[in-house]
């Protein structure tokens, strides 16, 4: 689910001229052009994303919006035959620059999303939420809002915690964990480690994403990214730092935590590496719930993100959302940011597979309606209590909504981590090395 950088070269000055189309510094709702004020027949809205209908339940989803919106007909169209968002955010930006209808649109990163905002491709929202007496802070559990201005409202929540497997906790006789740190994380990850070889059992796992490179780092309240909103590097942070050390120890010196190398030699998917029972424990989001209840092998169980130090609140993790908006072309724009405003509160627990970032929602009834979507069999290994323990006690850190060249700021710190956790280099070097690439990329998109 995660993506690489975009390069967009080329595309910036076609969309550009799209920005001129459908941008203004204070948009107002133009109902001139929007043909929902004054058609008869009902007005096709295309709702376009990267998820497959077994992922994304859509169908279903858009069937009961238009079932009580009569004048409108919502149809969703996938960007990606695998379900990936690399992909479906590629092809948005190919039908943004050929002109194609769009008209609902959503992104799954902060930068992806900050990315197309400078682009053109967003249409501003505030004349629509001013109109509805929104308040996007007041409704949501994150603000997605740029320069002051809204282009999108957050749509899938994304909250991380650890699924653990329930029978080798047991066989390590260690408890279910309710509250813990990153310390206490790699004492577990040596109990539940054992075996050798291929055959060998690891207690942990992480993936390639950046937020595995930065894992204390997540629970900074006041700014879990590796850069601030300016662009200027966060690597001084001494949770970078701890976070990177803690990988290299757990993952070369301990061995309890799949290496780096064969993470990326083996091209290991993260599922199938839980699944398989090659790792004991597993730190990811939430859209896992939803997996679980169809895909699920053995009793799972979940704990709060650990903690950096003892005394910081419990459950702090870093929150993500998908960035649900009106294409700045669209012919249709009242009618696609009505289905926005539907889908970012009722309509995702409507669709049953995902958790919601709007904060009226029952997060019991959440869960409830998710499992509804499994497999009886595969339902039945999800430990609800633990799940719903877990989900109450989450806080999500601020949003950091970055500069449109942020992709490029965590490709160059990705690089320097693997250099890092594949020994080529030390510490000290990728932290310093990191914070002069994060600068030279920001002093260079300043000019």
């Amino acid at each position: 689910m995660k993506k690489s950088l975009l390069v967009l070269s080329g595309f910036l000055a076609i969309s550009t001229a799209l920005a001129g189309c459908g941008k203004s510094d204070t948009p107002a709702v133009d109902k001139g052009n929007d043909t929902t004020a004054t058609a008869k027949a009902p007005v096709t809205i295309k709702v376009q994303g990267w998820y497959t209908e077994a992922q994304g339940n859509w169908n279903a989803t858009v069937e009961a919006y238009n079932k009580t919106h009569p004048n409108v007909k919502v149809v969703y169209e996938s960007m990606s035959e695998k379900g990936d968002s690399l992909e479906g955010m590629k092809k948005l930006d190919l039908l943004a620059a050929s002109g194609d209808q769009m008209d609902v649109v959503m992104y799954s990163s902060a930068p992806d999303f900050a990315q197309r905002v400078g682009a053109g491709i967003l249409e501003p929202l505030d004349e629509y939420l001013k109109k509805d007496n929104i308040v996007v802070k007041d409704e949501y559990k994150l603000d997605p809002a740029i320069n002051g201005k809204y282009y999108a409202l957050p749509g899938k929540m994304a909250e991380w915690f650890v699924l653990l497997n329930k029978d080798k906790l047991d066989e390590a006789k260690l408890p279910v964990p309710t509250e813990w740190t990153w310390n206490d994380y790699a004492e577990y990850a040596k109990k539940l480690t054992k075996g050798e070889g291929a055959a060998k059992q690891y207690g942990s796992y992480f993936h390639t994403w950046k937020e595995y490179a930065e894992l204390a780092l997540n629970s900074d309240m006041d700014n879990a990214y590796l850069v601030k909103p300016d662009g200027t590097q966060n690597i001084d942070n001494p949770k970078v730092r701890f976070s990177l050390d803690l990988r290299n120890k757990m993952e070369n010196v301990d061995k309890t935590s799949v290496p780096y190398f064969e993470v990326v030699s083996q091209k290991m998917a993260y599922r199938d590496v839980f699944y398989g029972g090659k790792t004991a424990m597993l730190a990811t989001g939430n859209w896992m719930v939803g997996e679980l209840a169809l895909n699920a092998k053995f009793k799972t169980v979940f704990a709060p993100y650990p903690k950096y130090d003892a005394n910081d609140a419990n459950g702090l993790t870093i929150g993500g959302a998908d960035f649900v908006g009106v294409a700045a072309n669209s012919k249709n724009k009242q009618a696609a940011y009505d289905f926005v405003k539907w889908y970012t509160t009722e309509g995702i627990q409507t669709q049953g597979l995902f958790f919601s970032g709007w904060k009226k929602a029952d997060i019991a009834k959440n869960v409830d309606a998710i499992l509804k979507n499994g497999k009886p069999e595969q339902v039945a290994m999800i430990d609800r209590d633990s799940l719903l323990a877990t989900l109450k006690v989450n806080k999500p850190t601020k949003l950091v909504i970055p500069p449109t060249y942020a992709l490029q700021q965590e490709k160059d710190f990705l690089t320097q981590v693997e250099l890092f956790l594949t020994g080529k280099q030390d510490l000290e070097k990728t932290i310093q090395t990191a914070k002069t690439k994060i600068e030279d990329i920001r002093k260079s998109n300043a000019k």
